[in-house]
């Protein structure tokens, strides 16, 4: 497919864009965000396992938070293609599409990585099958979407791992380059705070066919985690990220608690040199570095081993 007009102009630099990304991801997902639950459990005591730890999240520190990826970090798979099988379901696009949706789609699970040029080729198919739709039409087949596609789909894991964060009183957001909508849908769907995510130019309630700025990718999610911390008066240094991506490690960098979820070979790699938290899935094996926090060990534990006994995914 052609190449879109957001690829251009030229001049305008990487880090510009990332920032023009960003900025407009935090904005959205300050928009969207669901409310705090004022009555939510606070988090109690330390792990028996390991007394020495100091408990973590840290209950009632409201200046924390913690910061999800969503492609094999809390979701199987990417959410974009996922996304593409519904719209393909109610006839939005040909056969054709469908057939590189389901190829891009099956590397993705079967490499555990994302291939730039898949990632791309997707989002452009994404923004010209949706330019001319309204955005609430969207919102409301995603719905759809995320019940037939993706609610069977999560980690159980990784889902532990937000819900201790939620429990201690701290915002919990998503941090993905699928379309905010979308990742919007999932956030609330999982009772998390809200979604940065690739914002789509719209006018008038109708998408344009281009974005605004990039897609929230690599740099650019690390600078809406900057802009929203710096909205929602955040200290990083206590806020927590997870990703299993090594194209995220600007935004794990951010935070003082980075944790490598299902890791790729090149995040493995640069989480142990490093000393992060370590956790696979995959296999429902700790990695050779500390698990995790220790509200959510044992139900993750549990949800880490039932999706490596469903899915037979190969050792790493």
């Amino acid at each position: 497919m052609a190449a879109l007009g957001w690829l251009t102009p030229r001049r305008r630099s990487a880090t510009a864009r990332s920032v023009l990304a960003g900025e407009a991801a935090a904005e959205a997902a300050r928009k969207t965000s669901a409310a705090a639950d004022d009555d939510a459990a606070l988090l109690t005591g330390t792990s028996e396992e390991a007394p020495e730890e100091p408990a973590f999240p840290v209950a009632g520190d409201v200046r924390a938070a913690a910061f999800f990826d969503l492609d094999n970090t809390v979701m199987q798979g990417a959410a974009i293609f996922h996304f593409g099988r519904g719209l393909y379901k109610r006839k939005f696009f040909e056969r054709r599409e469908l057939t590189r949706f389901a190829w891009q789609q099956a590397w993705f699970r079967l490499a555990g990585v994302e291939d730039p040029e898949h990632m791309q080729d997707a989002r452009d198919s994404a923004l010209s099958i949706v330019k001319g739709h309204r955005v609430s039409e969207l919102m409301s087949i995603g719905e759809e979407i995320y019940d037939e596609y993706m609610a069977d789909r999560i980690w159980p894991g990784t889902r532990a791992l937000a819900q201790a964060h939620l429990d201690a009183g701290q915002k919990v957001w998503l941090v993905t380059a699928a379309p905010v909508e979308t990742a919007t849908i999932i956030a609330r769907r999982l009772g998390l705070t809200g979604a940065l995510g690739t914002v789509a130019e719209s006018v008038d309630g109708v998408y344009t066919g281009r974005l605004v700025g990039e897609p929230l990718h690599g740099p650019a999610k690390a600078e809406a985690v900057r802009a929203l911390a710096a909205a929602e008066d955040l200290d990083l240094d206590r806020c927590a990220a997870y990703s299993d991506s090594h194209n995220d490690i600007p935004m794990l960098s951010l935070v003082g608690h980075p944790y490598a979820i299902n890791p790729d070979t090149k995040l493995r790699k640069h989480a142990r040199a490093r000393d992060w938290r370590l956790r696979d899935y995959r296999t429902g094996r700790k990695a050779a570095k500390v698990g995790i926090p220790a509200a959510a060990g044992v139900g993750a534990l549990a949800g880490g081993t039932a999706a490596a006994l469903a899915l037979h995914r190969r050792r790493r």
